[in-house]
């Protein structure tokens, strides 16, 4: 008998909507699930060259934690195009802002694969800085992170 490894076709991928409430779930490891999500490496289906993860909702950004002084130590520098604009943001400054949630999005972002499919599977990452997400309709299911692992939440 044959055996022949399975390679999943575009038209063949089932996406599930998934829910997950980022309170006082700890950033790095919140990022790590949330990126093997997006790509579907969770699926016994896996194809790496095909977008067959799932979609994720994640509420209460805002409220996500550091372990350690990260939230003091951890330094985010961008350049504002101009001569001698270099600018450093703390991870606090970050979440105190007025958009915390690109925090988590560029640290899920980070964890994936460069790439034409990173980008495709990107736009299947929502993050809300609040409770309130307007994806009601797609039903999606709850995922308890925190209960995963005594790790993975901070007080």
């Amino acid at each position: 008998m044959l055996r022949t490894t399975l390679s999943l076709k575009p038209a063949e991928v089932k996406k599930d909507w998934v829910l997950i409430d980022a309170d006082g779930v700890v950033l790095g490891r919140l990022a790590a699930l949330i990126a093997t999500r997006l790509r579907g490496k969770h699926k016994p289906q896996y194809t790496p060259h095909v977008d067959c993860g799932d979609n994720v909702i994640v509420v209460n950004a805002r409220k996500v934690r550091a372990t350690g002084r990260k939230l003091e130590q951890s330094v985010f520098h961008y350049h504002t195009g101009y001569p001698g604009g270099i600018k450093s943001r703390t991870l606090r400054e970050r979440l105190e802002s007025a958009h915390p949630e690109r925090v988590l999005h560029k640290a899920v972002e980070r964890m994936i694969t460069r790439g034409p499919l990173q980008r495709k599977q990107m736009t299947h990452l929502h993050i809300y800085p609040g409770p309130e997400h307007p994806h009601e309709g797609q039903q999606p299911r709850t995922l308890d992170v925190a209960a995963m692992n005594a790790k993975n939440k901070r007080m």
